[in-house]
This record gives structure tokens, sequence and C-alpha cells, in this order.
């Protein structure tokens, strides 16, 4: 136990002694990667996001909607990457795509779920308000579907951050080009390189967090907290 403590903590010690020394090759590497895990995450949201809405508003497309979620996240990352590169070629887009297919399944199920699960007592009394269906999509069930179509989002920012890092494998760049690089930046390298991944992901989550919390209305804020605080009946 004393040698393994003393080997976690020397490591630990070099792994951030290489974050310093070289700071400036990991801070280029580190906007490598966030630009790879902005562009996959924008495209997804694009494409799965309006989808997912769309077919919760009108309450068709369950089935394709989860499975196209259980497909994406039964295709392994490399493996959208060994089939993509006689295509693409080595570098950024196969990357992208491979992070692309990992998260857009995420955002498109959630964005369903949560606008397909808004009780029909509410919509209905909006209709009977005089709202269009616009109106009723853009001012009840969206900001109701909130919470869940950012956890999608916020699931799929965290895997897809986590995931980049096999850009390093094909020429795309990214932290993964440390940590896939024992040979050049020794343990203390892979081990810090990782480190920062994790913030990145870390940050991601929360910043997302923060966003959920930004966009969602003050009154259903509220009433959620509230009904996070309420202690159970009692007999």
């Amino acid at each position: 136990m004393i040698v393994a403590e003393g080997f976690n903590v020397h490591t630990f010690a070099n792994a951030f002694r290489f974050l310093w020394d070289d700071r400036s090759f990991v801070a280029t590497k580190t906007l490598e990667h966030l630009e790879l895990s902005a562009i996959a995450i924008g495209i997804a949201i694009v494409l799965a996001l309006p989808l997912g809405v769309w077919l919760g508003h009108i309450h068709r497309g369950s089935f394709i909607a989860i499975n196209v979620s259980n497909l994406g996240r039964a295709l392994p990352s490399l493996a959208v990457i060994s089939v993509g590169l006689p295509v693409f070629g080595i570098g950024h887009t196969v990357v992208i795509l491979a992070l692309v297919v990992l998260a857009a399944p995420l955002i498109l199920t959630n964005s369903f779920v949560g606008v397909d699960s808004v009780e029909a007592e509410i919509v209905e009394a909006a209709e009977g308000m005089g709202l269009t269906p616009f109106q009723v999509l853009t001012r009840v069930e969206l900001p109701l579907a909130l919470p869940l179509v950012f956890a999608g989002v916020r699931t799929a920012a965290v895997y897809v951050v986590a995931t980049a890092t096999l850009a390093g494998v094909v020429g795309g760049g990214s932290l993964g080009d440390i940590i896939f690089n024992q040979a050049t930046y020794f343990l203390s390298g892979i081990v810090g390189a990782a480190m920062v991944v994790s913030l990145l992901a870390s940050s991601a989550f929360f910043l997302f967090a923060g966003l959920q919390r930004l966009l969602t209305p003050r009154g259903l804020r509220h009433a959620e907290a509230a009904h996070v605080g309420e202690e159970p009946a009692t007999a």
C-alpha cells in the first residue's frame, strides 16, 4: 500500500510538472480538443434537436427516436472512424463524423421524450386559449421540456469531450495526440492530458447545466425547487 501510494503521488506530481513545463503545447492541444468537440456538438444539435422536438410535438416517430438512440449507442466510435476513413481520409472530418454519431441519438431521444411527455391537459388548455400549434410548441411544450432536452445535450457534450481523444489515433489532433503517444510523452504526459480531458468534460457538464438554468423560465424553476423540497406525507 505504501509503495502504491508513493507511486500515485509521484505520478501525479510528474503529470502536473508536464502540464506546466509544456503548457504552450498542452494549450494548443486543448484548443484543438475543444474545437473538435464544439463542432461535433453543434452539428449534432442542429441535426437532432429540431427533429426530436418536431416528432415529440406531433407525437409520432417514437420508434425512430428510440431505435436511432439505441443504434448510436451500440456503434463504437472507433468502428465509425474505421468505416469513414476510406471516404474522408485521415484528419478532423472522420473524427467529427464519429462524434456526431455518438451525440445526435442522445439529443434526438431526449428532445422527443421531453416534448412528447408534456401533459395533454396543458396542451389542450393552451389551444383553448387560442394559441397556434407553433405558439403551443414554443411557449408551452419547449419550456416544460427544457430540463430533459438539456439533460440529453449535457450528456452528449460530456461523451463527446471524453471521446474526442480518439482524434489522436487518426491524426485529428486533440489531447489524444498526447494520450496515445506514451513513447514520446511518457506516463506523466498521459496522466496530465487525461486530467485535462476530465476537467473539460466536467466543465461541459456544468456549462450546459448553467445554460439550462438560465433558459428555464423562472416560474418553472421555482415550481421544480418547491417540488424537490416537498417532504413525503406521513400517516
